[in-house]
């Protein structure tokens, strides 16, 4: 049986939510299934409207992990169309969400030496998600298709949890969007039903924070700028 790696006690829970960041590069240290099970187990700890755990998550690693990624990989290198499971981002970018996507695409750009314009290095970027940025495993995060709203915020509570319990392991993280617009491929190598939606793929593992990707951080507003105060 897998051995459990031993939680790392002096990571805080302070510390672990802000340290937290969207890793894209990973070394290739395996990661053994009795940990990826266990930080499932403590991130289930979530809040749920009535408790239902509408959450699944399907985790592939090993030979099942290399034959999905280097499908996705091929998909995209010969311009596969695309064909998001829903919508993610909205139709129509207006300020300041515009503003903040336009910002983390040219600081991880300018990170990696990528110059504006080109598009070649651009599409290569992008396509290290269908590698798992190099993870040893890719967590998938899908609902019953019959659910509403209320069940997507109970997912989007666990995956953070999965995220932070991740840390204290001393495991890192990338929710990816991505793998959503080729749901299909996904479904057939890891036997995702149709009665289920892809919400988001994960990439799990080891950082590795000598790429230049890891060694930038990412901004973001205080609270005094998006949240309103009343009766203190």
């Amino acid at each position: 049986m897998d051995s459990v790696a031993t939680p790392n006690s002096t990571v805080s829970a302070l510390d672990a939510v802000a340290g937290r960041r969207s890793v894209r590069a990973f070394t290739g240290t395996p990661v053994p299934r009795a940990t990826v099970e266990r930080i499932l187990d403590l991130a289930a700890r979530a809040p749920s409207g009535s408790n239902i755990q509408p959450w699944k998550v399907h985790a592939a690693a090993g030979s099942v992990r290399d034959a999905l990624t280097a499908e996705l990989r091929a998909a995209h290198e010969a311009g596969a169309p695309e064909e998001p499971e829903y919508d993610y981002y909205p139709g129509t970018w207006r300020e300041p969400y515009l503003a903040r996507r336009r910002k983390i695409g040219w600081d991880l750009y300018g990170a990696l030496g990528i110059a504006k314009g080109d598009r070649e290095r651009m599409a290569r970027q992008h396509g290290r998600n269908y590698d798992l940025f190099g993870a040893p495993v890719g967590l998938f995060f899908t609902l019953d298709r019959d659910l509403t709203e209320g069940s997507w915020l109970d997912l989007g509570m666990f995956m953070q949890n999965v995220m932070i319990v991740a840390r204290g392991f001393g495991l890192e993280t990338c929710p990816q969007a991505a793998f959503c617009y080729r749901h299909a491929i996904v479904r057939r190598h890891l036997g995702i039903p149709d009665t289920e939606i892809l919400a988001s793929g994960m990439a799990l593992g080891h950082a590795d924070w000598s790429a230049p990707e890891n060694r930038f951080a990412t901004e973001r507003e205080a609270a005094a700028g998006f949240a309103r105060f009343s009766g203190f």
